[in-house]
């Protein structure tokens, strides 16, 4: 009876041992766009995941913009987001985000010697300049986004302000070369190098700016994660967080271009021939492999929306970063 009552209670321990018999959690994440964003290739070379599927599971969750995410942080229906510059501080002043922290980055847009996002004119277009706007129609893919935010300030430089001087609208960047083309807007903005890459495009359209030529370099797109969930999931974050970069590494290192172009065109359907000359090259947009956000280049995107009058006031970016977990799982890869 001894014995038994031993085994019982050793039973009993193993059952309520953290995690014993647990399902791995899960970590829902926002994306927009592929290859802009990396989560939703994750899993299409699951060896670079190796604690997926025991310790997490990943659910790569599509919004149509940034802004968004943040709804879905705010009702608990979202764990990481992938936040625009602009939209992150925007999250914090006006949805009272105010345990938002950030914790990794997915690309700069405008790094000295990268890609920048390109605004786009018809070759035959009477726009030639940035005031020739004046009366036309823009697109952007959603309002209050990184492309948004370098339009609206590259044509406030000029005297030109949105609904008064010019109309804007919300298209998906699958969808503006067809508007373009059918002449339903003047100027398109295209934050994705897959289709500012289109032969078709380049061979009718002129790029009219940039994005770099707007605001420099911007934290176009950064993770971010509401400070609760990090404390409850430390552990379960640095598993992915190890694998996360694993991913980012294998996608960007030259050596695995032949095979990250073969991936991306299969997850896409862009002939792998129009990925090739650009994807995960220098006329991509950067990604640190450290997952590291520089917190410089962010806090000069926040100062220049206060400038412009797209912040009621300035944030300490600072006080809203936590890098430890990707500087811990970075020191595993080592």
């Amino acid at each position: 009876m001894k014995c038994l009552s031993i085994v019982a209670a050793l039973a009993a321990v193993l059952v309520s041992a953290p995690g014993a018999h647990s399902e791995p959690a899960k970590i829902r994440i926002s994306w927009v766009a592929v290859p802009n964003n990396l989560p939703p290739l994750f899993m299409s070379k699951p060896e670079m995941m190796k604690h997926a599927g025991t310790n997490y599971t990943v659910d790569p969750i599509r919004f149509p913009g940034t802004p968004q995410s943040v709804a879905a942080l705010a009702s608990g229906d979202l764990d990481i987001a992938l936040l625009t510059f602009s939209s992150f501080p925007l999250a914090i002043q006006n949805a009272g985000l105010e345990d938002l922290r950030v914790i990794s980055d997915e690309f700069i847009d405008g790094f000295p010697g990268y890609y920048s996002a390109e605004f786009m004119v018809l070759k035959d277009s009477p726009v030639k300049a940035i005031k020739d706007l004046k009366g036309r129609v823009v697109a952007v893919n959603v309002r209050g986004g990184g492309t948004d935010m370098a339009l609206r300030a590259i044509t406030r430089k000029e005297g030109l302000q949105e609904k008064r001087d010019y109309t804007e609208l919300e298209v998906a960047f699958a969808n503006m070369k067809a508007v373009l083309f059918d002449k339903k807007a003047d100027l398109i903005g295209l934050g994705v190098p897959a289709m500012s890459t289109d032969p078709g495009l380049r061979q009718a359209a002129a790029t009219l700016f940039t994005q770099r030529d707007s605001l420099g370099p911007t934290a176009q797109v950064i993770w971010v994660a509401r400070a609760g969930f990090l404390e409850k999931n430390r552990a379960v974050m640095l598993d992915f967080m190890e694998d996360a970069l694993r991913s980012r590494r294998f996608y960007t290192d030259p050596a695995n271009h032949r095979e990250a172009v073969d991936i991306v065109a299969g997850v896409t359907k862009v002939p792998p021939q129009q990925l090739d000359p650009w994807l995960f090259t220098k006329n991509d947009f950067y990604r640190d492999p450290n997952g590291i956000l520089d917190a410089a280049v962010l806090q000069d995107n926040i100062d220049k929306m206060v400038d412009l009058g797209f912040l009621k006031s300035g944030l300490d970016v600072k006080k809203y970063m936590d890098l430890g977990i990707v500087l811990e799982a970075g020191s595993r890869l080592k």
